[in-house]
């Protein structure tokens, strides 16, 4: 069994430039998040497509072996041909996270830094890496990985949507079986930047519920950045249960 829960957010912005969403298909589950990049024009624009693609490519194809792979290829010719459509809409970008559980096996795959975590029994047992500049500065041992959050070039992406790839930009995670009790959340960086792995993992153990955790994560989010400028910010939460 299957239970998730949707939440975004606009924060203190003008406009809501993430997207989430989610298709069940005879069983099959999709699960996509996107963060549009609002210093390029047009975020909102392009993560809407970018969620809107791989929903409908999953829709059409979720039963194939590569269809994770061809999701985020279908997002980038998406965002790519409407940035030739009009000049308006030429320096879009965005992010994306997505999940897929069909046939007994979770996979997901992301660019930029909405990232997704994996938890098991409790403990985060796995998150992705953002393609950002602080996550390269962790790889190269010059600062932590605590240190992403509020780093001053956090916002400098190295790989997104909406760009032009010289190769495979996205990276995918490995096909592992559905078990009980397994936990995945995808969430913008407007979201993981106010809510840390310990806090994320003390709220799942104390809820009953997929809507309980998320309510409680959300709650932790807003009280911390209260008084700050909040960016958007959005998660999904999925659990997998028995019947």
């Amino acid at each position: 069994m299957i239970r998730y829960k949707l939440f975004t957010n606009q924060g203190t912005r003008e406009k809501n430039e993430d997207s989430v969403g989610e298709l069940d298909q005879n069983g099959r589950f999709c699960f996509a998040l996107a963060d549009g990049l609002g210093g390029h024009g047009k975020g909102e624009v392009a993560s809407s497509i970018a969620v809107r693609s791989v929903l409908q490519l999953f829709h059409e194809e979720g039963e194939k072996e590569d269809f994770l792979r061809d999701s985020f290829y279908s997002a980038q010719n998406e965002v790519m041909k409407m940035q030739q459509r009009s000049y308006e809409f030429a320096d879009m970008k965005t992010t994306l996270v997505t999940l897929h559980v069909s046939d007994g096996y979770v996979r997901w795959g992301h660019i930029g830094d909405s990232r997704l975590y994996y938890f098991s029994h409790g403990n985060v047992k796995l998150r992705t890496l953002d393609h950002s500049v602080p996550q390269m500065l962790v790889k190269l041992g010059e600062i932590s990985d605590n240190d992403i959050r509020f780093h001053e070039d956090r916002n400098r992406l190295l790989k997104v949507i909406g760009s032009e790839w010289d190769e495979e930009d996205f990276d995918l995670g490995k096909r592992i079986p559905l078990k009980n009790g397994q936990v995945f959340l995808l969430c913008t960086d407007g979201f993981w930047e106010w809510i840390d792995e310990t806090q994320m993992e003390f709220t799942l153990r104390q809820s009953e519920s997929v809507e309980q955790w998320m309510n409680s994560m959300v709650e932790i989010v807003t009280t911390q950045g209260s008084g700050s400028q909040m960016d958007n910010f959005s998660a999904i939460a999925v659990w997998v249960t028995k019947e």
